[in-house]
């Protein structure tokens, strides 16, 4: 399980989709990005699709996903 609350690009807030992390400022779940990559989407699409969020969030998004699954040795 990722820990979002150290990625600056999400917020949490019970009153935005049912306090799922979204991408801040929006209400675009941060798991509609991992849904539209997975489904062959590239990220150009993804921010065209979902006004409001930025080239920056989705690169700060993935660049903290990847972080996190690194396993330290």
């Amino acid at each position: 399980m990722i820990d979002w609350s150290t990625c600056h690009a999400v917020e949490r807030s019970s009153e935005k989709v049912g306090g799922a992390w979204v991408f801040r400022g929006t209400r675009v779940p941060v798991a509609a990005l991992f849904e539209n990559l997975e489904d062959g989407a590239r990220i150009e699409q993804f921010v065209e699709w979902f006004p409001g969020v930025s080239m920056e969030q989705v690169h700060a998004v993935l660049e903290h996903a990847a972080r996190s699954t690194q396993v330290s040795a």
